[in-house]
């Protein structure tokens, strides 16, 4: 039991134990990144091993470095501490780094989980015509569906804002793929709307007017008016008949008063000729 207690307090001292660390690191497509090894005392002629995704990319042998992935032919540096820079980046360099090394027997491991994001494209927005209808029972005016568009995005944010609040938002993570976000608005809104595509290290925004894009939409919108129209001009015809009816009725009153008038005047004068 002594000894074995011995045993671990030697160890701890010659230091065999292996030390850990965690690093996260962001980089844009086509960029440069450097892993740091943190570890001043580490030199190439120590074992130094790098790992992606658990398959070795750069080992050295006495000293001299040696790269075995195909996937970063030319664009690996092992710089003399040990720190791996990686050249050119792509999106298919994302995923987990892991540094090791053995220093005086004592193992040393750094991880590093890299994300290469690529810049976010201007967003395309367009109004839905098929979609496009007359508005609820409740509103005088008609909707309008607009739709924000991104094309072969990765790990991006697709959101509708109304000012400075998010109204909807969708997301992509690990897959490239399109993305697409609809929204619902009264035709001749007045408030400002604005989609936005963004990831950690880049963003852009498309602004809309609301009444440029809704004349897509010309068959409800001339629907609408059209109806409106021919509802003002049936509201004005039945007014002008009740006009020219009223007075008709009033020109007949005034006729059928003139005639009894004459009748009572002849009436009279007959009764005035008798005595």
């Amino acid at each position: 039991m002594i000894r074995t207690f011995v045993l671990l307090v030697l160890l701890c001292l010659v230091g065999v134990f292996q030390v850990e660390s965690h690093e996260v690191q962001s980089v844009m497509l086509g960029d440069s990144v450097t892993l740091d090894s943190k570890v001043s005392e580490v030199q190439l002629t120590e074992e130094i091993v790098w790992r992606f995704d658990n398959s070795r990319i750069v080992y050295t042998i006495k000293g001299n470095p040696k790269y075995d992935d195909e996937r970063f032919k030319d664009r690996l540096k092992l710089e003399r501490n040990g720190s791996l820079t990686i050249n050119d980046t792509r999106t298919t360099d994302t995923g987990i780094y892991k540094f090791r090394t053995l220093i005086n027997n004592r193992e040393s491991i750094k991880t590093f989980s890299v994300t290469v994001y690529a810049p976010v494209p201007i967003p395309v927005i367009s109004s839905v015509i098929s979609q496009c209808s007359s508005s609820s029972e409740s509103s005088s005016s008609p909707t309008c569906v607009l739709r924000c568009s991104v094309m072969d995005v990765f790990r991006v944010n697709l959101s509708w804002y109304k000012g400075i609040s998010v109204l909807s938002s969708i997301s992509v993570s690990d897959l490239s793929i399109s993305l697409s976000l609809p929204l619902e608005v009264e035709y001749q809104d007045n408030n400002t709307y604005s989609c936005v595509v963004n990831n950690p290290l880049s963003n852009q925004t498309k602004h809309v007017c609301i009444t440029d894009l809704c004349q897509l939409c010309s068959d409800e919108v001339h629907d609408f008016v059209g109806t409106e129209a021919v509802i003002r001009l049936v509201v004005t015809a039945l007014m002008g008949m009740a006009a020219v009816a009223a007075f008709i009725v009033l020109v007949y009153d005034i006729r059928l008063r003139r005639v009894e008038l004459e009748r009572h005047q002849t009436h009279s004068a007959g009764s005035d000729t008798s005595f």
